[in-house]
């Protein structure tokens, strides 16, 4: 599989290299995937995130080809990033690399602009499979994903409508925040904005979904995938 990817670039016929950003919230997977990355001609990782909102603004500034995207981060989840990664930069492509095979997880980061899935347990040789699918427009979902979405699924999720979620995608990351724990003065300084604002965010968060408490608001985004599963 090495050399599969090498730069056209480098060889003179002006194709570029791959330009890859990873996501993830262990440095350890990050600096594992980075070397086996980086160990392909023709790929350069070229920045890290050890969250979501890093992520998003890592892709600002180095409009990567391809994002490699946890989907279980604290600050900002990978679902959230990766839509608005695909709201600003709509040609880079984002490959989830999660734990979860659930239906509800596959189909929420598609529905966010996701052009592929892979479970963490996979071989390297199938991330670089997923990389040149996505870079050559296909949806690319592992056989382990694929035998409980079948593409047909896939198909409908960008046929169908689907209600909107009544948040904001500020009120989403104001809820992910309170659901982690944050106070609402951490999260004002996090966004830059008063403690006035983010409490009116959470009392419209609350209205909007019919939620009266923290711990609600905390069980509907853990429900919804918005903040990690475990601690």
């Amino acid at each position: 599989m090495t050399g599969t990817m090498q730069s056209d670039e480098r060889r003179g016929t002006g194709r570029k290299t791959v330009r890859v950003v990873l996501a993830d919230d262990h440095k350890i997977l990050r600096s594992g995937m980075c070397g086996l990355l980086e160990s392909e001609p023709g790929i350069e990782v070229v920045a890290q995130a050890e969250d979501g909102r890093t992520a998003v603004r890592l892709c600002r500034e180095h409009s990567p080809d391809v994002v490699l995207m946890d989907i279980s981060m604290h600050d900002m989840n990978g679902i959230e990033a990766t839509r608005q990664i695909i709201g600003h930069s709509p040609g880079a492509k984002v490959i989830i690399l999660s734990m979860y095979s659930g239906q509800k997880f596959v189909a929420d980061v598609f529905k966010a602009g996701a052009s592929g899935y892979l479970l963490k347990d996979c071989d390297f040789d199938e991330v670089l499979s997923a990389i040149r699918a996505v870079l050559s427009g296909e949806t690319y979902l592992c056989p382990q994903v694929a035998t409980v979405l079948r593409n047909d699924y896939v198909q409908k999720i960008f046929q169908t409508e689907t209600p909107a979620t009544p948040l904001s995608p500020r009120e989403r990351e104001v809820l992910q925040l309170l659901a982690e724990g944050k106070s609402t003065k951490e999260i004002a300084y996090s966004f830059n904005l008063s403690v006035k604002t983010i409490e009116v965010h959470r009392q419209k968060i609350m209205e909007k979904l019919d939620i009266h408490s923290v711990a609600e608001l905390t069980k509907y985004a853990v429900r919804e995938g918005l903040t990690p599963l475990e601690p």
